[in-house]
């Protein structure tokens, strides 16, 4: 049996960084990590221009189905290939990347808790829950460095899109976690439960 953790919260929360301090932590058991971002819709009828005006903090924004349908397919041992997004052009790339399954799935996005489907799917849900003024710290720091974006857009960005998505699908969805982690990934006791809990339901089911 596969264990699927969802991890959700704010642009910037620190969602990645709680995952992979996670799973770095799973020793005794085999991980899979995916990222709810590699499932941005591929919206090359458009101009570059026109695809860095688009909403990309909507659900619609996400190939939700995708990324369920691949879930599931790990959950039944099956090996995916994940889409490669790039953030520079607002485009999936065309190369792929093997996802084997393991014995823990740790998937990560801002909207992870709003679809029902994969919501359905994650056996626990973790929401990291972070201050507003850090998060959008992180994300100027983030997007200038790895995404090479200005910082006017990225502040035009937040204030237009992420700013009110966050309010209107990610805050509301905290409501659907089973454990919430503030502080984000300098919470090092609350990642060393979450780990410890998630070895013990895994050696549960294998004995």
């Amino acid at each position: 049996m596969t264990l699927v953790v969802g991890i959700a919260g704010g642009s910037g929360s620190g969602k990645t960084t709680v995952a992979r301090k996670v799973a770095e932590r799973l020793t005794d058991v085999s991980v899979a990590s995916v990222s709810m971002d590699a499932y941005y819709r591929n919206m090359t009828q458009l101009t570059l221009d026109e695809r860095r005006q688009l909403n990309w903090d909507h659900p619609d924004a996400v190939d939700m189905q995708l990324l369920a349908d691949q879930l599931e397919a790990l959950t039944r041992g099956e090996t995916i290939r994940k889409p490669v997004y790039d953030f520079v052009n607002h485009l999936r790339s065309s190369r792929t990347e093997a996802v084997a399954s393991a014995d823990v799935i740790v998937v990560d996005g801002i909207l992870l808790f709003w679809d029902v489907r994969i919501r359905e799917i994650c056996d626990l849900k973790i929401f990291v829950d972070v201050e507003a003024d850090i998060r959008l710290i992180r994300r100027i720091g983030r997007d200038m460095r790895v995404r090479g974006r200005q910082l006017k857009d990225i502040l035009d960005q937040y204030m237009h899109t992420v700013r009110p998505m966050h309010e209107e699908f990610v805050e509301p969805s905290k409501q659907f976690a089973d454990v919430i982690v503030p502080h984000g990934g300098y919470n090092e006791v609350a990642i060393g439960m979450i780990a410890t809990r998630i070895q013990e339901r895994v050696r549960s089911v294998i004995s």
